[in-house]
């Protein structure tokens, strides 16, 4: 096997690659204008959502469920067992490691902020139900399931699965464009068409990232709010993007088996304590009674769910828009981010443990976050006294922590949520600098300090940018518009992994564990065949 290439160590020369300084041009671009017209700029993401959702929508779902078929085809398939890597190699990080890092990368922010508030807004607004029902109390925990469950991970696969494919096993820089190897050809890596791909890639993350540190910064303004009765707005929303964007970058500056990998753990076991508490203090019953029926109503309806367009209008007016295309568009807006990370951490792994431990294990725990949290604010609001409907109509950041405002010792549990929130909220900016610096240094999967450096402010540019533009509108715009043009380049990076992993087997380059079993077969034939002529 070839050793992957190690791209460009020195600052100096990264400033010298197109993909850097077409990249680092638009972004500029896009942080002035959203400063010098912020007045207009808002009329303009909210126009560019409503034409981009009204037109291309459909896309979004029939694109995440040809990610998911395709993605539980190669686990179940002999292609499961062709390795990341080598074929001697073993994992670089530990099964507990890897998935802390995956899941901060991967979920981390959004889980916080939507835990309550998603289930709580189904409830109130259903697709086909009757609002505040027993019928859309069920309905919301089945579409929190369906929005956080196989489809985000399948589209982080594809994404992490290309690249430490291509990178890993076939010696190719970890670059986007390397994942199209199969029809750009080596050359073209570095050509216009892989520059290009690339550009696609790192405005797709920026976007991606600036919705959820939005999203982040919202949630901590809220808890201050909440606490200390610090009004949340644009003020304190800059205020806590630069001060958690000097930490991210503090945390980049340590380098990722420092900073990211132990936050990581802490932030995990922060999370699954919170988790714990709220499920022993609160509705114990309720909530392992609405996880069962959940899952069952999540996998019964998957495929109706999954290309549910609603042409006739059916359901609520802006139903789908609102919820299944903004989450889809923004797990693909932030597929090159975190699938470039995955793929960053996940080395010397089969493809089926790779598929299972991707998409598996985070989906499980995403389900039971939300039973926990969302059911119990769905009890309180069904059964108890209610209340949380109202602050989430006011603002859904608010939602996580008026359920539990309901608990005993809230004001601890509060104060946990929000260094949870900062946590998450650092990793995900430390990982995406990562990423957006391998991207812009020809695949040096530990970029250049200055580089990271640049890139994590910028990300932290986006967040305040659409945050003052409109707050989570504009932060929903913001990733249709960097998911569209990336979802193309998801469907030619599936292809090219296929065709590539056929010729693999055509071409009987095989796993080592099947190499042996044949060795092995061969050396009892040639036995029995010794023994035949004595």
């Amino acid at each position: 096997m070839r050793k992957m290439q190690k791209g460009l160590t020195e600052f100096s020369d990264t400033l010298k690659t197109p993909t850097l300084l077409v990249s680092l041009f638009l972004s500029v671009a896009f942080v002035l204008a959203g400063t010098i017209f912020s007045e207009r700029f808002e009329e303009y993401m909210d126009f560019t959502f409503n034409w981009m959702v009204g037109n291309l929508g459909w896309s979004f779902l029939f694109g995440g469920s040809i990610f998911l078929l395709l993605i539980v085809y190669l686990m179940l398939s002999p292609l499961g067992d062709i390795k990341l890597g080598g074929d001697y190699e073993k994992p670089a990080y530990s099964n507990l490691s890897w998935f802390a890092m995956l899941f901060s990368c991967g979920m981390g922010i959004g889980l916080l902020f939507w835990g309550v508030s998603e289930p709580i807004w189904h409830y109130m607004w259903p697709l086909y139900e009757q609002p505040n029902t027993a019928e859309s109390l069920h309905a919301a925990m089945r579409y929190s399931f369906f929005h956080w469950g196989f489809h985000p991970w399948a589209i982080y696969s594809v994404v992490a699965g290309s690249l430490a494919y291509f990178s890993y096993r076939k010696g190719l820089p970890m670059l986007l464009s390397s994942t199209l190897e199969p029809i750009l050809g080596r050359e073209g890596i570095d050509g216009k068409w892989g520059i290009a791909v690339n550009t696609i890639g790192v405005l797709a993350t920026l976007f991606g990232i600036a919705t959820t540190l939005g999203l982040g910064v919202m949630q901590i303004g809220a808890g201050l709010e909440n606490l200390f009765g610090y009004s949340s707005g644009p003020t304190l929303w800059v205020l806590i993007i630069t001060v958690v964007t000097i930490l991210a970058i503090m945390s980049t500056a340590s380098g990722i088996d420092r900073g990211i990998k132990w936050l990581s753990q802490i932030n995990l076991g922060v999370a699954a304590l919170l988790m714990i508490l709220v499920f022993i203090l609160g509705p114990t019953l309720f909530t392992l009674e609405l996880f069962t029926n959940s899952v069952g109503g999540y996998l019964q309806n998957l495929l109706q769910m999954s290309f549910g367009t609603d042409p006739a209008g059916v359901g609520a007016e802006g139903w789908g828009d609102s919820w299944t295309v903004f989450y889809w568009a923004w797990w693909i807006a932030w597929a090159p981010f975190v699938g470039s990370f995955i793929a960053r951490v996940s080395r010397g792994r089969t493809i089926r443990s790779f598929v299972v431990g991707v998409m598996l294990a985070p989906t499980v725990v995403s389900m039971v976050w939300f039973s926990i949290f969302g059911g119990s604010a769905l009890f309180i609001e069904h059964f108890g006294a209610g209340g949380i409907a109202e602050a989430v109509e006011v603002d859904s950041a608010l939602g996580f922590f008026s359920m539990l405002s309901f608990f005993p010792f809230s004001d601890i549990l509060i104060a946990v949520a929000m260094f949870s929130v900062a946590i998450f909220f650092i990793t995900s900016s430390d990982s995406g600098t990562y990423v957006i610096g391998m991207l812009t240094s020809k695949g040096n999967p530990n970029p250049p300090l200055p580089l990271r450096i640049i890139w994590g402010s910028l990300e932290g540019a986006f967040a305040a940018v659409l945050l003052l533009a409109g707050g989570l509108g504009a932060l929903q715009t913001a990733s249709v518009i960097g998911g569209f043009p990336f979802m193309i380049v998801m469907l030619l990076m599936l292809y090219c992994l296929l065709k590539a992993l056929f010729m693999e087997l055509q071409e009987e380059s095989l796993p080592l564990e099947r190499a042996k079993l044949r060795a092995t077969i061969n050396d009892i034939k040639i036995r029995e065949d010794k023994k035949d002529k004595e």
